[in-house]
């Protein structure tokens, strides 16, 4: 299970920051390809694959934020209603959940959070939810 930390990003590479101006570069439409985007910032392509998928951005250091969590959930009755469970514990909101039919009887399942209430690190629920037995390749999407 991964384990996450907030720190200040000057105690980071700058590759990480650019690789977050780059994602947002995209994700905002300013650009259209990554290899413009990673160019605009100042990295290789080669930095943001090997990155994107591992910094995000927040906006501060309290927990009041978004999360976007996936998981893969066996086909068996009341094991979303476990996650859920695990999820309410926590003291995050859910915002929406996106199901998807099951295929070799396991289902995706991205769940968006408010993390305002939350009395727990995002780290401690992703290893709440993989508790789950039947739940599986637990991962935070992306945070902010």
């Amino acid at each position: 299970m991964n384990k996450y930390y907030i720190v200040d990003r000057r105690l980071l590479p700058d590759t990480f920051s650019k690789v977050i101006q780059a994602r947002k570069l995209l994700d905002t439409g300013k650009v259209k390809q990554i290899s413009e985007a990673a160019k605009k910032v100042g990295i290789s392509r080669g930095s943001y694959y090997k990155y994107k998928d591992l910094v995000y951005a927040t906006n501060n250091a309290s927990w009041n934020q978004k999360a976007v969590i996936s998981f893969m959930l066996n086909n068996q009755r009341g094991l979303l209603s476990k996650v859920l469970a695990a999820i309410a514990d926590s003291k995050a909101s859910i915002l929406t959940i996106n199901q998807n039919i099951p295929i070799h009887d396991v289902a995706s399942i991205v769940i968006s959070l408010d993390l305002n209430h939350m009395q727990e690190s995002i780290d401690d629920l992703l290893k709440r939810i993989d508790l789950v037995d039947g739940a599986s390749n637990v991962k935070l999407v992306s945070i902010e």
